[in-house]
């Protein structure tokens, strides 16, 4: 075998080596389930696998619809109550979209700002 042939050969092998272990590298989570704290006034989200969400910003309860596209989680058509909580940070009802990273919910505002992060 030419030193020519053992190239093509070794880069074919390092392709298909390439391609199986990226086709078989785990999906990311889909975002469906809770997120966050079920401790009284820390907030949480709960993703239902048929596309509506509820939960708590630590006091006001969230209900509405939440969907993907690609790693980004759009939550739609949330509507909440609005109760006074002193000493208790609503940042949750200002969610307009989310990305999740491992275990982590990184939790954006409509200006695409993060503005608080849920654990799985």
């Amino acid at each position: 075998m030419t030193r020519s042939h053992r190239m093509a050969l070794f880069s074919i092998t390092a392709l298909a080596t390439t391609l199986i272990l990226t086709g078989c590298a785990p999906a990311a989570a889909p975002p469906a389930g809770t997120w966050g704290s079920s401790t009284e006034g820390e907030p949480q989200l709960v993703l239902q696998a048929n596309g509506s969400l509820s939960g708590t910003d630590g006091c006001n309860r969230l209900s509405g619809t939440w969907s993907t596209s690609g790693r980004t989680v759009t939550f739609g058509e949330v509507a909440s109550t609005r109760m006074a909580c002193p000493g208790v940070d609503t940042w949750l009802t200002d969610l307009a979209t989310a990305t999740v990273s491992g275990t982590t919910m990184h939790v954006l505002n409509s200006s695409g700002t993060e503005i608080g992060k849920l654990s799985r």
